[in-house]
């Protein structure tokens, strides 16, 4: 059997479609379906069932496909252990971010990783951090952006910087205006949260109060800091933002931002990568490269990190 018969055979598994598959392969059909009838042939088993239509895989069809994918991928960390060797900053690299991050720090790095490194390939992924945990570690990704500690034994931890909360309070509110302010001071049924299962919303549940027992006026159910804020500022309610997120705000809403007394409560970011990943070169300079620009914006040494998971609790920095 060869490498090629294994990712034929996975191609037809994803489209269920040897014409498909043939095209996304670029091959032609008969070439394909002549190359898995060879792998079938020298295994003595049938992989794919042809009589339903779709065609679907047999049962010990999908043993072999789920083995065959783990064989194309080892396979392809040839090239990248080779490429390590060289120091070569090249290839295809997948990297998965949070919502609540990717919005802010994207835009921080991503002209400079593409000027510094025009061989490298890279596809962004947005998910939340249980998605994207699963992903990397079935190697769908080789590298998650995420607020940290995780505290799974499979993944290393690189952080990159640390992210004050600051709380974003309405005119009528009656901390509004205080130099600093503590997070006893914002509990509210006013309080406005993203949606549930979001890690940002886990650390103010964390900072906060159990939110198990939080009732607000209304229920909302949102993954952007945007419609936080415009209810905010109707009156509708106070919420937290991440430090970065802040610095897109007009005047006006920069006028609502309320610091917390020090140490202050914050997140860590890290890059986040399975312990059996190779492309450790091609991490450690997007994390050299992402340290050198963040600092610039965000350099806070004083702070309180709140774990992203839930009814965990803080830890000092």
């Amino acid at each position: 059997m060869t490498i090629v018969q294994l990712k034929y055979a996975i191609a037809v598994s994803q489209y269920l479609n040897f014409t498909v598959a043939a095209e996304k392969c670029f091959v032609t059909q008969p070439t394909l379906s002549m190359q898995i009838q060879k792998l079938e042939s020298e295994l003595d088993i049938i992989i794919f069932d042809r009589t339903k239509k779709p065609i679907q895989l047999t049962e010990i069809g999908k043993k072999i496909i789920h083995q065959c994918k783990k064989i194309v991928s080892e396979s392809e960390k040839i090239k990248d252990v080779v490429d390590q060797d060289r120091g070569i900053i090249g290839g295809n690299f997948k990297i998965g971010i949070v919502p609540t991050i990717m919005s802010t720090l994207l835009p921080i790095f991503l002209n400079e990783l593409v000027d510094k490194f025009p061989l490298l390939k890279v596809s962004f992924f947005e998910f939340p951090t249980t998605e994207l945990i699963s992903k990397l570690k079935n190697k769908h990704l080789d590298l998650i952006i995420a607020a940290t500690p995780l505290e799974d034994d499979e993944l290393i931890e690189k952080p990159i910087y640390y992210e004050p909360f600051v709380a974003y309070l309405p005119k009528h509110n009656k901390h509004f205006g205080k130099k600093e302010i503590v997070p006893k001071d914002l509990y509210s049924n006013d309080l406005l949260l993203l949606k549930d299962g979001n890690c940002f919303r886990n650390s103010i549940e964390n900072l906060c109060f159990d939110c198990h027992e939080y009732r607000g006026k209304f229920e909302l159910k949102t993954g952007n800091f945007e419609s936080l804020i415009n209810l905010a500022d109707r009156g509708l309610g106070i919420t937290f933002l991440p430090f970065l997120h802040t610095l897109n705000l007009n005047d006006s809403q920069r006028k609502m931002l309320h610091k917390f007394k020090d140490p202050k409560p914050s997140r860590e970011v890290s890059l986040v990568y399975h312990k059996s990943e190779v492309k450790i070169h091609i991490i450690n300079e997007i994390k050299s490269l992402i340290h050198d620009l963040t600092k610039i914006k965000i350099n806070f040494a004083d702070v309180n990190i709140i774990s992203p998971l839930k009814n965990r609790e803080a830890r000092r920095m």
